[in-house]
């Protein structure tokens, strides 16, 4: 559904660029033809201002002033045969004139700009005194300037919301698909569990098999641990005050007796060995053995993990690190993707629900802070105290 949505995506986001190219090649177009009827319609303003002062009839001048009049949206400065102001000019703000001596001066260099070529006219004809022109853009031309660059804008937003959305959904979905998954493998683990406890009852009151009886027992509580953390999945955990480290230090003396004697394990609470925070055990408990398990795979049984705590900043860090093959820069965010796993065995789901867990139900974090090929990976949990 989601490669379907991101290929309509892609048609969405090509055919939305082609229809805004088109669109600023037309809208250019159109400013071209403005520009061309703007620069007549100042020609035809400097006849009517030369013909006013040398008309000898009515008629000319009425027609003349209809013309000036008209202009309402194009500015204009006059400058003498020096190139500066005289002070006459149309369709600027008359106040900043006032206020700014040099206001003329910097509108006109901006017009020499846009018009390049003054309007030049000789007011009498025996006068040699050369007057000139400039104009600037008027209102219509900056609108059709502007459009398609707001055009582009809207269109980016829009296909962004587009894309977003269909993540979002794609998210949502896997997030749904996980949990279900999790509900279902609690669900079908809960009956041999209940299983095994009867009949581990039955072996409790043999003498012979109390022994037997006492490590089933572990493993019967291993899977009823492995129940719960995948029953709790799906659904928002209640938390409790704990303390880090002593969940940490469990889980690590758990790993010890299932890894190699060639793997050393190293841990360092720091500042926490007596802090307490929220915590949901199980879940939490759940994260540090899967940064655990990852680090002895990489690994392959001969090392070293070294796990730091520490509080600071109304924040606790714990590092997670180990002396493996090392992880590629380029799929330090890819090992938390559901599915992603680099070994031959595995659902390459462990990594992907600690990050949901320390995320979405402790509000923290979980990343790969650092990682060397060959020389072994760092990662980071940040918790809110």
């Amino acid at each position: 559904m989601f490669q379907k949505g991101f290929n309509f995506t892609n048609v969405l986001f090509i055919l939305a660029i082609a229809i805004v190219s088109g669109t600023i090649v037309y809208s250019q177009y159109i400013a071209q033809q403005i520009a061309s009827k703007e620069r007549l319609a100042v020609e035809a303003w400097v006849e009517a201002e030369r013909t006013i002062l040398n008309a000898t009839d009515t008629v000319s001048i009425n027609l003349a002033a209809k013309i000036i009049t008209e202009n309402t949206t194009i500015p204009i400065i006059e400058t003498d045969d020096k190139d500066l102001p005289t002070g006459n000019y149309v369709n600027l703000d008359s106040v900043s004139v006032k206020e700014d001596p040099q206001y003329l001066q910097k509108q006109l260099a901006v017009f020499k700009r846009y018009s390049k070529t003054p309007i030049e006219v000789k007011l009498k004809a025996a006068d040699s005194t050369t007057i000139r022109y400039y104009y600037g853009q008027s209102k219509l031309f900056r609108e059709a300037q502007w459009y398609p660059i707001v055009q582009l804008m809207l269109v980016i937003m829009f296909v962004w919301i587009v894309i977003y959305s269909l993540r979002t959904r794609h998210k949502s979905g896997q997030n749904q698909l996980w949990a279900s998954m999790a509900k279902e493998t609690a669900h079908q683990l809960g009956t041999p569990v209940s299983s095994l406890e009867g009949w581990l009852e039955i072996l409790k009151e043999k003498a012979d098999s109390k022994s037997i009886a006492a490590e089933i027992a572990k493993d019967v509580n291993r899977l009823q641990l492995i129940t719960d953390r995948f029953g709790k999945i799906g659904s928002t955990p209640k938390t409790e005050l704990c303390n880090p480290f002593d969940r940490v230090q469990m889980v690590v003396d758990y790993m010890k007796k299932r890894s190699s004697d060639q793997v050393q394990f190293q841990l360092n609470g720091g500042n926490t060995e007596s802090l307490e925070c929220l915590l949901s055990p199980t879940l939490f408990d759940w994260v540090i053995e899967n940064l655990l398990k990852n680090a002895l795979d990489a690994m392959d049984g001969k090392g070293s993990v070294d796990i730091q705590m520490t509080q600071e900043n109304k924040q606790l860090q714990i590092w997670v690190k180990d002396s493996g093959k090392g992880i590629p820069h380029n799929q330090w965010k890819k090992v938390f993707q559901p599915g992603f796993t680099t070994k031959k065995r595995g659902w390459g789901i462990g990594l992907s629900l600690s990050k949901r867990i320390i995320e979405q139900y402790h509000k923290g974090e979980l990343f790969v802070q650092s990682s060397e090929i060959n020389k072994g990976t760092v990662f980071c949990i940040q918790l809110p105290l």
